[in-house]
């Protein structure tokens, strides 16, 4: 039996096509969710499903001791769109906030300081491991596997008057979620963003932008920190980079790689395999041809707006908030968040939570504006339920 660590929806899905799911029963779902920001060219791509064919064809896995073509081509498609210099292939987003701890600790080290510390934020989600649960704001999260990484202080969201407050010697690196998901959809400020980042160059601290979700187009550029003006020092990325393959990424300035890890400091035994990178390609190579990043710019007024028009229906509905396809809408505590979501589910619609009480919205990159039209009437119907 498999370990009861996830609380099931209840939904046995077998297919998918486009922006649509289908279970067991043959019954159809519009899916805002993208296995939480994953599949962002949906399912059954044709492009991206004949690259995997091919790769299988060829060879699945040899070992870092070795180069491989696909590793080589995703390298250069990653560090083009990120605008840094090095790669390091993971399995997971989890495991690329892990090596972006790494490679932060080496750097202080390497600058003479031990028992380097980190700054995280409020609300904060990074994964679940010791290292990402450290960063991860959320005690019900972190209290039952206490203790965990010393040195992590967390901060307020948008404040930089609360980060000045509390770098020190000590401080290695600043992380945060370019826009917050898990913890509410909460967008970085241009102006927080670019604080952060003259904050980190007056004191050579690392920032590290965790685009694990909010990344590959998500937010209409390939990562959400463009939109800021910014560049980190290292990004983490995940989801979306390999469109249901599980493959991550952290990448480096060319100035962090040199002063951090060297060989024998890390590594991976599937990380960057030829059939992960192969998706990593075919990602890069569809969002290319079918102009995904003008896509989701194009139509994410329109999502603001749908969701808008139905929030303002109801009094219990708040605020919405977010970046291009990634979306947030408040409700108030008397309206609980699980109920409309297994509403929308009774209604074929399948969305997410997040935050205290929040729906969270995060359609296929290749959801089009009837796809959205689609999705307000559903979610208009459930909500006069309640």
């Amino acid at each position: 039996m498999l370990l009861e660590v996830y609380n099931k929806f209840g939904l046995t899905l077998t297919r998918g096509n486009g922006v649509y799911l289908y279970d067991d029963k043959n019954r159809e779902f519009l899916d805002f969710s993208s296995g939480i920001g994953v599949c962002a060219l949906g399912y059954n791509h044709a492009h991206f499903n004949e690259a995997l064919k091919k790769q299988i064809d060829k060879i699945l896995h040899t070992s870092n001791l070795y180069f491989n073509e696909q590793v080589l081509k995703a390298t250069k498609n990653l560090t083009k769109a990120s605008k840094l210099s090095r790669v390091f292939f993971t399995n997971s987003g989890a495991e690329s906030i892990e090596g972006a701890m790494k490679v932060a600790r080496k750097y202080a080290f390497n600058k003479g300081i031990k028992n380097s510390s980190f700054i995280a934020f409020k609300n904060s989600f990074h994964g679940r491991t010791l290292g990402a649960l450290s960063l991860t704001a959320n005690e019900k999260y972190r209290k039952p596997f206490k203790p965990l990484i010393n040195g992590v202080k967390f901060v307020s969201f948008n404040d930089l008057e609360s980060v000045e407050k509390l770098v020190n010697e000590k401080t290695c690196a600043i992380v945060l979620e370019s826009v917050q998901g898990e913890g509410g959809i909460n967008p970085a400020s241009k102006e927080f963003y670019q604080g952060l980042r003259r904050l980190c160059d007056e004191r050579d601290i690392l920032l590290i932008a965790d685009e694990i979700q909010c990344g590959m187009g998500r937010s209409g550029k390939y990562f959400a920190y463009e939109h800021s003006e910014i560049l980190p020092d290292v990004l983490t990325s995940a989801k979306a980079l390999g469109n249901g393959v599980s493959v991550g990424a952290f990448a480096l300035s060319e100035k962090v790689a040199k002063n951090s890890l060297v060989a024998g400091d890390h590594g991976s035994t599937y990380g960057g395999n030829p059939f992960a990178c192969a998706a990593v390609n075919a990602v890069f190579e569809i969002y290319a041809k079918e102009k995904i990043l003008s896509r989701v710019l194009k139509l994410t007024p329109h999502l603001e707006k749908v969701l808008d028009e139905v929030a303002g229906e109801f009094d219990f509905c708040g605020e919405r908030k977010g970046l291009g396809f990634m979306q947030g809408l408040r409700l108030n505590p008397k309206v609980k968040v699980g109920d409309v979501l297994k509403k929308c589910r009774e209604n074929r619609l399948l969305l997410l939570s997040c935050g205290k009480n929040d729906l969270r919205f995060l359609p296929p990159l290749i959801t089009e504006k009837t796809h959205i039209d689609t999705m307000g009437e559903i979610l208009r119907k459930v909500l006069k339920s309640f």
